[in-house]
Formats: structure tokens, sequence, C-alpha cells
């Protein structure tokens, strides 16, 4: 394996839209990044640290940390937050914050953040504070729909998913390995 480079300037990504993969581009990332010897940190916002194919695979792979908040309950927009879901929203920023004051960190990925954002678990100005103080050689991913036009705005590349046909529309559930 090939040494990294010195450290260049990191960007920030943001990958959002109605389809499927934003958050599996994000992983991929991660995975050739590990390739390369550089480390990435995941923090999911509004996932329980259930059994999800990702966080079994990353377990793999010493280079790649993931953290999961989430609470029981699934969120519709319109429906007040409950206090768990802003607990475990609160705490995935908490973990964003801390992560980012890792030199040693090459990426950080804060998938769903976008839908934090959207489900009012947190604040779109607490999502612009941790572009604001991304340090300069680390790479920020966001994924998650619903991206707010302030966050495309401050961010370097944006990518949408969209979907034009999915067979969940056909009554296909969820498959393990594929989508979860």
């Amino acid at each position: 394996m090939e040494e990294h480079q010195e450290k260049t300037a990191g960007l920030v990504q943001v990958y959002t839209g109605n389809g499927k993969g934003k958050s599996t581009a994000a992983f991929g990332l991660a995975l050739r990044a590990a390739g390369c010897g550089m480390r990435t940190a995941i923090v999911q916002f509004m996932k329980k640290g259930e059994w999800y194919g990702e966080i079994e695979a990353f377990k793999l792979l010493p280079l790649v940390d993931i953290y999961s908040y989430g609470g029981d309950r699934f969120l519709r927009k319109g429906d007040p937050p409950d206090q768990q879901n802003l607990d475990m929203a609160a705490a995935a920023l908490r973990k964003a914050k801390e992560l980012m004051t890792d030199p040693g960190l090459d990426i950080l990925i804060l998938d769903e953040l976008n839908n934090a954002v959207y489900f009012d678990l947190i604040t779109e100005e607490q999502a612009l504070e941790l572009v604001r103080h991304k340090p300069t050689e680390l790479e920020l991913v966001i994924t998650g729909r619903n991206a707010t036009e302030s966050l495309i705005s401050a961010a370097d590349l944006v990518t949408e998913m969209r979907e034009i046909k999915h067979p969940y529309q056909h009554g296909v559930r969820a498959r393990k390995g594929i989508e979860y």
C-alpha cells in the first residue's frame, strides 16, 4: 500500500436528493480512503445502532469508525420531534464536533445530517456551524434528502441522487445487504 501524501485542503461534499445511494456513495468514499491508509469517521444521525450491513462491514476496517444515533420513533414531517430523537441528534452533533478536533482524521461523514435538519432535530445554523468550523485538511461529507439551499451553497461539491424508478414502487421491500 502506498503511503498517502501530505494532507491538502479538504472539501465539503453534499449528497442529497430523493434517489437511493447517498449513504452508499459516502461509504464507498470511506472504503476507498481506507485502501489509501486514510482514517474516516462516520456519524449517523437518525439511525439506531441496530443491525445495518455497513456497521458490520466497518467493524472489519480498522481505519473507519462508525457512530449511530437514532430514536425508536419514525419521524414524519410536521410531527413535533420527541425528546428521545432530540437527545440522540444532540449527542450525534456533539460527537461530530469532537471528531472534528481529531488531527489524525482525514474524512468525517455526517450521514443523514440533512434529514436531521429537515425534521427539526438540529437547526440549519448548527449544521452550517459544522461546515464553517471544519478544519482545513478535513474532508466533510454530508448526506441525506432535503439539503437546504444554505448547505448546498456552503458546499464545494453537491451531488443530487434523483429517483427515476425504484423497486419499492412495486412492493419490493428493503433487502439485506442492498438497502440495509
